[in-house]
């Protein structure tokens, strides 16, 4: 998707994401592959590379949740509604608060448990479907209350879309969430430094550079059309998408005359989108809810997680039962009782049983429920969206890059990772991290390991140092 084209072009193959339903795990690229046979670029090769491919995991489906047109946080609400007091749901998609966020999504996972306890008994047998964030929560606060809980688990792992890796890296890298969002307002980065775990802060003010590898100053002009735009959106009678509202409200009709840098006004506004808009919610604005899309206000108070956000759930997870590797593919209740059914075939009973699979996951409908699910549910589940962000970590031998900046952006074209993260001034690595959002993140999951590296390293071209 070129220049000036992103109005015509958003709606793009999102529907990929609606896989068929199957008990077996897509294939998922290895943590890190090793760069011997990469093709050419003006870039240096990486010593390291891990990359992610959220879309095609079978166990999430996509990254996060978000508000499509149509989508309201009463959705949200009704999705994390209790079920005959047997079937309970939590995960980020069912936040109130902070919906696609690990404190939205550990939020609901306590919040899941309240509502077991106000209804069951003490010697009641508890299932928990996902040892994400949420369901070990959830887990720990049941056990905590005297339950006798099992936690089920499709993965060999626990953390769900928390992927902490270790290996090779001079640090744990986070193939997942990496930032702690607005630590004024929550206690997740209190919590972690008790832990042990380092996080630094992390002012999101970026270096911007063109293709051409000039550094520019952000103009305000991207900004302030897509506020324009939402608050034209506020006042109309029915939801539409940011697109929409950027065309309708006529704040898209920004200039196309290149100046001197050969950037026209029209360069950032999708600025705005590729760096903000999609980044934040994984959807193009096509997708996105004019009325309830992602605050992307930017925050003083975001902090970076350098050291293990899976430390998080470890600390939770000990002493808990769990049941890895695990696919549910079949969840029945009545008034008895609730029972799992297992791609193995072996089926698991419990008094009570808590969802918290990623919505991607339930709106590919690979769990089947017993009786269906109410249409309040199910209509939650169609309503709501699932993005995609990917990442790519390098780790260079030296830097390739003269530039201190923490954060690093591209204005001019619509790259296919436009945000980048040096590592170096927080860390002391020359270790990148480079994100795709979107459509182009559904594109690109299609490649494999090495066509996908090739990609990120012409994004990182703007940044090469010049010789003297």
């Amino acid at each position: 998707m070129k220049r000036r084209t992103f109005l015509l072009g958003t709606a793009s193959g999102f529907s990929v994401l609606a896989l068929a339903a199957c008990v077996a795990p897509a294939p998922v690229p290895t943590p890190s592959v090793s760069p011997t046979t990469l093709t050419p670029s003006l870039v240096p090769q990486p010593l390291m590379v891990s990359r992610t491919n959220w879309s095609t995991d079978a166990f999430s489906r996509g990254s996060f949740s978000y508000a499509a047109v149509g989508a309201t946080p009463e959705h949200r609400t009704a999705l994390g509604e209790a079920i005959d007091a047997r079937v309970f749901f939590a995960g980020e998609a069912t936040a109130g608060e902070e919906p696609g966020t690990v404190q939205g999504a550990r939020a609901s996972g306590v919040l899941a448990a309240s509502q077991v306890r106000d209804v069951a008994a003490p010697d009641e047998r508890i299932m928990v479907v996902g040892a994400g964030i949420a369901g070990i929560t959830a887990a720990r606060q049941l056990v905590d209350a005297g339950f006798s809980v099992v936690v089920v688990e499709a993965r060999d792992r626990i953390g769900g879309r928390i992927d902490t890796v270790s290996g090779d890296w001079p640090f744990a890298i986070e193939r997942g969430p990496s930032f702690v969002h607005r630590s004024s307002d929550n206690f997740l980065d209190e919590e972690l430094t008790a832990l042990g775990v380092t996080l630094l802060p992390f002012v999101r003010t970026p270096e911007v550079r063109t293709r051409a590898g000039s550094v520019v100053e952000v103009s305000p002009l991207g900004a302030q059309a897509v506020a324009g735009a939402l608050d034209w959106a506020a006042d109309q009678q029915q939801d539409v998408s940011v697109e929409r509202a950027l065309v309708d409200s006529g704040e898209a009709g920004l200039s196309t005359t290149a100046n001197a840098e050969g950037l026209a006004d029209a360069d950032w506004l999708e600025y705005e989108i590729a760096t903000k808009l999609k980044v934040e919610t994984g959807a193009t604005p096509s997708q996105q809810s004019a009325w309830y899309t992602t605050d992307i206000a930017s925050a003083d108070d975001d902090q970076i997680v350098v050291g293990g956000y899976s430390t998080l759930l470890t600390s939770d997870a000990e002493g808990l039962e769990l049941l890895l590797s695990s696919v549910v593919n079949r969840i029945a209740h009545d008034d008895r009782g609730v029972s799992l059914r297992l791609g193995t075939g072996e089926s698991l009973s419990a008094d009570r049983v808590i969802v918290t699979v990623p919505l991607g996951v339930l709106k590919a409908a690979a769990i089947e429920f017993s009786p269906p699910l109410p249409f309040a549910h199910r209509g939650a589940i169609a309503a709501l969206g699932m993005g995609v962000v990917d990442k790519i970590w390098l780790r260079f031998d030296v830097p390739f890059w003269d530039t201190a900046a923490r954060l690093w952006t591209i204005v001019g074209e619509d790259a296919d990772f436009p945000v980048w993260i040096n590592m170096m001034p927080l860390t002391g690595e020359p270790i990148l991290m480079g994100l795709v959002a979107a459509e182009n993140a559904t594109r690109l999951s299609d490649l494999d390991d090495d066509a996908f590296l090739a990609a990120a390293l012409t994004a990182l071209e703007p940044f090469l140092a010049v010789p003297e």
